[in-house]
């Protein structure tokens, strides 16, 4: 069977066209090295090197030979450093699920910074909702997902990535939009298009938790999914909405947001979550680049 050893020895020698040179390239002694040569002409059964006294050269077959040997080689040298840097945590393929409002934002940030840090890494970016990310990384379809908490399933591990402060949403030409802060309060007697309550759970329990504990009962109007559903219909003037710092970012035209002043500045948070018992040695290096983000 070939071996790396013995062609190591044939592409210095073929390089070298002197078996001293080659030899001393390769911190080994001549004999050793004739010995592997020989041994890799028995096992391909052909003569790679005419040699005299004076001169060495390749044959026909050692020609043909030579790139071959020199493929191989360079496949197994990046095999070798591929497979380091990805057990160290340092290069391969990371699956990630996110939802749609963290693309606002945080998603464009944490892949700029993952880009810097992390070069060989490449994201693989899925974007579903909590639910279905849940069910992808216990299945194995991504390593870890950006998911609202709460994250109770025993099989899974989570830590907070993004904790960020809700704003009021509302068409430009409202009364309150001449406000620089705005609080709950302020929003009593106002049409509110709020979230759906199974489709979107976690900010329906958010905006439902926050009225309740204000002494307020919201005239929600319209209940829907995405942030960027509930702004058109804002913009429309169906109601004001309450929503995520980030999705000033969408940039609505005729809509303008204000900040809410609440006891917990920073309500909405989005947590990453991952398999208890995951073996990707990027998932590491990927919390602690949220560290620094956060």
């Amino acid at each position: 069977m070939l071996d790396f050893g013995q062609l190591r020895c044939f592409a210095a020698v073929a390089e070298e066209l002197h078996f001293g040179r080659a030899a001393a390239r390769l911190n080994m002694t001549q004999p050793p090295l004739s010995r592997q040569i020989q041994v890799l002409e028995r096992v391909l059964d052909v003569q790679l090197l005419d040699r005299t006294s004076r001169s060495v050269r390749l044959t026909a077959a050692g020609r043909s030979f030579l790139p071959e040997a020199l493929r191989i080689l360079r496949l197994a040298e990046t095999a070798t450093y591929v497979t380091r840097q990805v057990a160290a945590g340092r290069a391969g393929v990371l699956k990630l699920g996110f939802t749609a409002a963290s693309a606002y934002d945080f998603l464009p940030r944490l892949v700029i910074a993952c880009r810097s840090a992390m070069p060989e890494v490449t994201l693989s970016l899925r974007e579903m909702v909590t639910k279905d990310q849940i069910e992808a990384i216990l299945s194995g379809q991504i390593d870890a997902g950006f998911i609202r908490p709460p994250v109770n399933h025993p099989e899974l591990e989570a830590e907070q990535a993004l904790a960020e402060p809700l704003v009021v949403a509302l068409p430009a030409d409202h009364a309150l939009a001449d406000r620089t802060t705005l609080g709950l309060e302020d929003l009593r007697s106002e049409s509110l298009v709020g979230y759906a309550p199974h489709e979107a759970s976690y900010f329906h329990d958010l905006l439902t938790g926050l009225f309740a504990g204000a002494g307020l009962q919201p005239r929600v109007v319209q209940q829907l999914t995405q942030i960027h559903s509930i702004l058109a219909l804002v913009r429309a003037g169906i109601g004001i909405a309450l929503v995520p710092a980030a999705a000033e970012r969408l940039r609505f035209e005729g809509i303008a947001f204000r900040p809410l002043t609440l006891a917990v500045s920073r309500p909405a948070e989005l947590h990453l979550a991952w398999k208890r018992d995951s073996d990707v040695p990027l998932l590491t290096h990927l919390r602690a680049l949220l560290r620094e983000l956060s």
